[in-house]
């Protein structure tokens, strides 16, 4: 599923979505482990939190544990010990992007295929957040995405090698984000996570991005 996506820039965090700006900046691309913005509910309404992509860090792990927390699935989030916790408290936040990245095979082999909504404008998928208590006193946030089955969807059917299980993101419809931030029922968190429209949605053929070296400032996470 998704690993790699296209986050918003700072500047439409209040002018697209409403929210109060974060202080820190995150890199233009985001991988696991990165900083990147999610928007949950704040007091004074929806607020921007910057916080790491993956939901369990690395620097949180055992020595030695590997753990791909980036994307939750629908079917089992309220079983599965890493997110039932926070899904059970309905810790929902919305994580804006302008794209993601997934491998068409179509020709046989991995093409990298940027999708994102027709006109290229931005759009906000369903995730789950967490709080981290650190040894200053202060804390810190991480986040997963929430993926579903596609199936039979039309677009995203393309994707991943042929005999994967197609998943999707769940894009939340814009009137949909106050409800879904401010959802407080399992019942009525899951009739959220639904396909969006094949049709309002596109993919395009993307180069392989350079590997960022190891002391890229893009490489450092809120941990």
């Amino acid at each position: 599923m998704c690993v790699n996506y296209i986050p918003i820039p700072k500047r439409l965090v209040l002018s697209h979505f409403a929210a109060a700006e974060p202080q820190a900046d995150w890199p233009d691309e985001v991988w696991q482990d990165y900083a990147a913005p999610m928007i949950v509910h704040g007091r004074q309404g929806r607020q921007a939190v910057v916080a790491n992509y993956g939901f369990l860090p690395k620097v949180k792990l055992p020595q030695g544990a590997r753990y791909s927390t980036m994307n939750a699935r629908a079917e089992t989030i309220g079983q599965v010990k890493s997110y039932r916790y926070a899904w059970q408290r309905s810790q929902l936040c919305l994580i804006p992007m302008q794209g993601f990245f997934e491998p068409c095979y179509e020709s046989g082999k991995a093409v990298r295929h940027k999708i994102s909504l027709l006109n290229d404008v931005p759009f906000a998928v369903a995730g789950l957040w967490r709080a981290w208590e650190e040894d200053n006193g202060r804390r810190s946030y991480s986040f997963t995405q929430i993926t579903i089955n596609a199936d039979e969807h039309s677009l995203m059917k393309r994707m991943h090698k042929p005999d994967d299980e197609k998943r999707n993101l769940v894009i939340i419809s814009e009137a949909d984000y106050d409800a879904w931030l401010g959802c407080k029922s399992i019942e009525l968190a899951r009739t959220f996570l639904k396909n969006y429209p094949a049709q309002l949605m596109c993919a395009a053929e993307q180069a392989v991005p350079k590997k960022p070296s190891k002391n890229s400032t893009q490489q450092k996470s809120l941990f």
